[in-house]
């Protein structure tokens, strides 16, 4: 029996071989990998990606009509993740999504840059005999992560509640830090403490000094983060970052 239907619910969907056929169901062991038997669990759930944004590869992007020449840019970019097992390869570098404008697909993009990482991550995996990490690739909002610190010291906050936020906004952190592929939304947040931003400083900076490739999105233009954060900062992204324009304005609500 041919499961097209099932098909669409697997982020390997364009690059399987059984995809379609009677054997693509949801025990496939590939599939159980990224997705959980049920569909809300493995890799894909581990990267903390909004569930609207759960399956969105490069090639199934919805914002590849309205933004041409980024994915020129995106499809050569994804083409760089075969060298992520050479040895002495050189790094993958990282990408600076931006547009002042909201809504123009930065998050959908960066996502779906995402995806096209854990896919080939996973098929080198598998070729190679390697184990498989936990979590080989992350999504971190910005916004919502501010929204955890903001959380545990506002005053008044009961105290299981603040010791719950704090922890989820460490083990956050933490992952992000360390994590090989990571997309970082939303960068530029201005209305921020400075303890807040020192935080988020250290992330980029560990993921700078360990080449672990980085896409960003932000609504402020690379060479202006410098007054969000410090020059220093600003120029550490620059290095070895593809700054990349988003054109047009909000498509939300249309389609």
């Amino acid at each position: 029996m041919i499961n097209h239907d099932h098909a669409k619910k697997c982020i390997l969907n364009t690059r399987c071989r059984l995809a379609g056929t009677s054997e693509c169901t949801r025990f496939c062991p590939s599939y159980i990998v990224m997705h959980g038997i049920n569909g809300t669990g493995g890799k894909v759930y581990m990267s903390d990606v909004p569930l609207a944004y759960r399956n969105i590869t490069a090639a199934t992007s919805p914002v590849r009509e309205d933004q041409p020449e980024v994915y020129e840019i995106v499809d050569a970019y994804v083409e760089t993740f075969s060298r992520i097992f050479e040895v002495d390869a050189e790094p993958v570098k990282s990408l600076y999504l931006f547009s002042r404008s909201p809504g123009t697909g930065k998050t959908t993009t960066a996502v779906a840059i995402m995806h096209e990482y854990l896919i080939r991550y996973y098929i080198e995996c598998r070729k190679r005999g390697i184990p498989i990490q936990d979590r080989p690739v992350y999504f971190l909002s910005v916004n919502g992560w501010q929204s955890l610190y903001n959380e545990f010291n506002r005053s008044r906050v009961p105290e299981y509640i603040a010791e719950l936020a704090a922890e989820s906004y460490y083990q956050k952190m933490s992952t992000a830090k360390t994590v090989d592929f990571v997309v970082l939304d939303d960068i530029g947040v201005r209305d921020a403490s400075d303890a807040f931003r020192a935080d988020l400083h250290e992330i980029i900076d560990a993921r700078i000094t360990n080449e672990l490739p980085t896409v960003y999105t932000s609504n402020i233009p690379l060479d202006e983060l410098k007054y969000v954060y410090d020059e220093r900062l600003a120029d550490r992204i620059r290095d070895r970052c593809v700054d990349v324009h988003f054109e047009g304005t909000s498509k939300r609500g249309m389609r």
